[in-house]
């Protein structure tokens, strides 16, 4: 029987592990994975910042965070306003950390990326 209590502790780490990035894991509506994680900022800059601290989780489905490119995913969000989506990103929000793990970003460069990743362009 102990095999199986290390099996169920191992599953329910990996779940809270991949549920740290997002609301809820949900399969994408409009974009693939694979859709997501070719998009790159044409902005070399922006393009590293992304890669460092959006991609891992916005080209996961499994994460529950909006893909990049998934305008349907990222509409209900941009209907927020940039300021709220902003403030999201600094203070944190749901399974978002603060900052989106990018401690050295401003808000010009917050705003930057995630317009990236709502329009995927």
């Amino acid at each position: 029987m102990r095999p199986r209590h290390n099996l169920t502790a191992v599953l329910l780490t990996s779940l809270v592990t991949l549920a740290g990035c997002g609301e809820s894991a949900r399969p994408a509506a409009g974009i693939g994975e694979a859709q997501s994680g070719a998009l790159q900022p044409a902005d070399a800059q922006l393009a590293a910042l992304y890669n460092r601290s959006c991609r891992s989780c916005h080209t996961v489905a499994a994460t529950g965070s909006p893909l990049t490119g998934d305008s349907a995913a990222w509409a209900t969000r941009m209907e927020k306003g940039m300021p709220t989506l902003v403030d999201n990103v600094v203070n944190g929000f749901g399974g978002m950390p603060p900052f989106g793990l990018c401690m050295d970003c401003d808000a010009d460069q917050f705003e930057a990326l995630i317009r990236f990743m709502a329009e995927g362009q």
